[in-house]
């Protein structure tokens, strides 16, 4: 793993000294989330992140939360912060002012995406219909923003199994832009094979792959991003999370369990880092860190 980068660097440099460490965050909505935030940037800080992102709410209902958070932590801490920036319902100005602002603040890594659609299949409005015009928006900024895209190892739930134009639409996106981070998924075969799907159509960019580990979040809301994100939960594994349900502690140390042999088989196939989908709390990530031997001093 790389070392502690400072707070001006962008992810396609620290991709190119070496393996990362990544963690991912998500605006929080009240106080208390807030201090949960907080807390867990604090806890999760000593292990020196490459760089951590925030997420951003569908139809930029956390723009300002996001911008706000990433404005931050660039300023205090060590390690930069990505900005995720979905295009759904947004017009060329909101997302150049956006760019002018983050560009000013230091901010100079984005993950560019496209956003989920309304959920009652509206047309959400705004001047974008694909991640790639907001790629090429992004990469035509004079900020020199360091700009990523998101992929899918199981493919994309829109693309309605067609794996060919997936896979040709991910390179073309690739192509434009520095590096890709996945969606979660639980089979390492599945990274794999997009992997050369992509080498295949002439694309070798850096693919972060996310981990998710399964009992960082309730049961509940770990099957409701799966079904979102088109991610699957193996059979037994599902079965093992169902018979400790109720059991939030029972249900971390099978995710930290599940989560430490996934990054351990990835970063065996050649992984250029991780990306751990902390869910705002700390403690699941520090025990895989740790159980990987990744501490600090070793990534140096």
């Amino acid at each position: 793993m790389t070392s502690a980068p400072t707070r001006a660097r962008r992810i396609r440099d620290l991709l190119a000294a070496g393996r990362t460490l990544s963690f991912e965050f998500f605006p929080p909505r009240t106080d208390e989330a807030e201090r949960q935030l907080e807390k867990a940037i604090h806890e999760l800080a000593p292990l020196r992140p490459s760089f951590v992102s925030v997420t951003y709410g569908a139809g930029g209902s956390t723009r300002d939360r996001t911008r706000d958070i990433v404005v931050e932590i660039c300023r205090t801490q060590p390690f930069p912060a990505m900005a995720h920036l979905t295009c759904t319902g947004h017009t060329r100005d909101e997302i150049t002012a956006l760019l002018d602002d983050y560009a000013a603040n230091g901010v100079c890594n984005i993950l560019a995406l496209a956003g989920d659609p309304p959920a009652d299949g509206s047309d959400p409005g705004g001047d974008f219909t694909y991640a790639i015009e907001l790629v090429e928006l992004v990469r035509a900024h004079p900020g020199d923003f360091s700009v990523g895209v998101a992929a899918h190892p199981e493919l994309h739930p829109r693309s309605r199994g067609d794996r060919e134009a997936d896979r040709r639409h991910l390179a073309e996106k690739l192509s434009l832009a520095d590096f890709a981070i996945t969606q979660f998924f639980y089979d390492v075969d599945d990274y794999l094979r997009m992997l050369d799907e992509l080498a295949a159509l002439g694309c070798e960019k850096p693919v972060l792959p996310g981990v998710m580990p399964p009992g960082a979040a309730s049961l509940s809301g770990l099957k409701r991003m799966a079904a979102m994100n088109g991610s699957v939960i193996p059979a037994d594994l599902l079965a093992r999370l169902e018979a400790v349900a109720d059991d939030q502690s029972a249900l971390r140390d099978i995710g930290v369990e599940v989560a430490t042999d996934l990054c351990r088989r990835l970063l065996d196939a050649g992984a250029p880092g991780l990306h751990l989908y902390a869910l705002n709390r700390s403690e699941s990530v520090l025990r895989i860190v740790d159980a990987l031997g990744l501490a600090p001093a070793d990534r140096t």
